[in-house]
């Protein structure tokens, strides 16, 4: 597997806020999309090792869609978690609070179908909007 790719956002929120905008399905909705033709119209979220965690992405126009899915491995309530998706990559995500500021820092494992660049610039807008949502809240 290559190197993982790393991206970051520093949220002006606490932990607690940042977290629950992070993890709680009815805030993931609101901003697990990379473009805004795209859309989550529904999330689950069992936060436990060996919980799932499902996160339905489609275009807006109906003309694609899929469930991205992946399994908990790790999770520490409030500071990050690590999970699982079904091709065997990992994804490791670290909440750390400075100040009035939340620092989320995501490594992820890429898939090979993509170049590492596109897969970067596609998961760092999800995290863009969802900064954009958590301190509009």
């Amino acid at each position: 597997m290559n190197n993982k790719i790393h991206i970051q956002a520093s949220i002006a929120a606490d932990r607690k806020k940042a977290w629950d905008a992070y993890t709680l399905p009815e805030h993931i909705t609101k901003w697990n999309f990379a473009s805004p033709d795209w859309h989550c119209p529904s999330a689950r979220n069992d936060m436990r090792p060996g919980g799932t965690y499902v996160a339905r992405m489609e275009a807006k126009d109906g003309s694609f869609g899929f469930d991205f899915e992946a399994v908990y491995t790790d999770v520490q309530e409030g500071k990050g978690f690590s999970y699982k998706l079904g091709d065997d990559r990992t994804v490791d995500v670290r909440f750390t609070e400075s100040g009035d500021q939340t620092l989320v820092d995501v490594h992820f494992d890429p898939e090979n179908q993509n170049p590492q660049e596109m897969q970067q610039q596609g998961w760092q807008a999800i995290l863009n909007n969802y900064k954009a949502y958590t301190e509009s809240l």
